[in-house]
C-alpha cells in the first residue's frame, strides 16, 4: 500500500505508520508505509507484489520492508480496447477493395513491345497540301530551287507542285526520321506563299520557336473606304518606314498584303509587333508607337 498526500507522496516516522495502519495491516495486499504531518488525509492504491524498503527522512537508519500478496485477478486486469464491428469490417472491406483493384490493373494493363519508327508514322506516307494564290505562281517558279532543296535535303521528304489543282504537295517517305518535318515544310511554304522572302521563311525550318500569324485590319477595327485605306498607310508608313521600325524593332517580318496583316517571328515578339500594329490602326501616330515599343523591348531585353 502506497500512501499518497495529494500533493504528493510525504515520507514519515515508523512510529506515525503503525500508528496510523492499524486497520489495514490484515487486509492480504501490500502497503509502502509512509505518513505526513496531518494523519486525517491518507489515500491507498494497490501494487503487485513487491518487496519495498523506504528509508524515511526523519530516521534514516529505519528500514520498512513491505510485502504483496494480492490476487492477480482482482487488481491487474488489463484494459483491453475492443474495436468495433463496423470499424473492422470496414477495414477489411477496404483491403479486399484495394487487393481487388490491384489484380484488376496488374491484369488489364497492356504489354507492348518498343514501335519502331515506320509503324509511328501509322503504316502509310502522310501528305500535305499548301494552296499557292494566282498572284504567287510567277515568284514560286522563280524561286522553287530554293525552296526545294532545304525540303528534300534537310527535311528527308519528298515535293513537288500540282499543276492541276495549283498545290504544292508534301509527303513523307521511308528516309524520313522526324514526323514533325512535315510540319515545318508546310509552314516553310506558306510563308513564302503569304508574301516572306525565300531567305526570312527558311528560318521556320532552322529553328523551333518561330510562328506564323495573320489577321485582318478590320478585325481590330472595322472600317471601310478612305478610313481603312489611312488605317493601311499608317501601318506602311512613308516608304515603308513605319514597318521597318517596327519589324526592327521587334525583331518580326511583317507582309502587308491589302488589308490582311501577316507576322513571323517568336511568340513575345509577335506580340510586341500586334500590339504596335493594333495602336496604329486604332489611330495612335507613329511616334508614340515607336516610343511605346521601344520601352517594351528594353524591358524585355533587360528580363532576358
Amino acid at each position: 500500500m502506497l500512501f499518497f498526500y495529494p500533493y504528493g507522496i510525504i515520507h514519515c516516522t515508523q512510529a506515525r505508520v503503525e500508528q496510523t495502519l492499524g486497520p489495514f495491516q490484515n487486509t492480504g495486499t501490500t502497503s509502502c508505509i509512509t505518513s505526513c504531518t496531518s494523519p486525517n488525509i491518507w489515500a491507498s492504491f494497490t501494487a503487485p507484489k513487491t518487496n519495498l524498503v523506504m528509508d524515511t527522512a526523519n530516521n534514516p537508519t529505519t528500514e520498512v520492508v513491505a510485502t504483496t500478496t494480492m490476487d492477480s485477478e482482482d487488481t491487474t486486469e488489463a484494459f483491453v480496447k475492443v474495436k468495433s464491428k463496423k470499424t473492422s469490417k470496414r477495414k477489411r472491406e477496404m483491403d479486399g477493395v484495394d487487393m481487388e483493384a490491384e489484380d484488376s490493373v496488374a491484369s488489364k494493363r497492356p504489354q507492348f513491345p518498343p514501335i519502331s519508327g515506320d509503324k509511328l508514322k501509322g503504316g502509310s506516307d502522310e501528305m500535305r497540301k499548301v494552296a499557292v494564290p494566282a498572284h504567287r505562281y510567277t515568284p514560286l517558279k522563280e524561286n522553287w530551287l530554293k525552296i526545294f532543296t532545304p525540303i528534300v535535303e534537310n527535311l528527308q521528304l519528298q515535293v513537288r507542285f500540282n499543276l492541276k489543282t495549283r498545290n504544292v504537295e508534301i509527303k513523307t517517305c521511308k528516309d524520313t526520321q522526324d514526323i514533325g518535318s512535315l510540319t515545318r515544310a508546310a509552314d516553310f511554304v506558306r510563308a513564302f506563299v503569304l508574301g516572306f522572302q525565300v531567305e526570312d521563311a527558311l528560318a521556320l525550318i532552322r529553328l523551333d520557336e518561330l510562328f506564323l500569324e495573320s489577321f485582318d485590319v478590320t478585325d481590330v477595327k472595322p472600317l471601310k473606304g478612305d478610313h481603312l485605306s489611312r488605317a493601311i498607310g499608317r501601318i506602311a508608313g512613308k516608304g515603308g518606314k513605319t514597318k521597318f521600325t517596327i519589324e526592327n524593332v521587334t525583331k518580326t517580318r511583317i507582309v502587308l498584303a491589302d488589308s490582311k496583316v501577316h507576322i513571323l517571328g517568336s511568340f513575345q515578339n509577335i506580340k510586341m509587333a500586334r500590339t504596335a500594329i493594333c495602336n496604329l490602326i486604332l489611330g495612335s501616330p507613329p511616334s508614340k508607337v515607336y516610343g511605346n515599343i521601344r520601352v517594351v523591348a528594353s524591358r524585355t531585353a533587360e528580363r532576358f
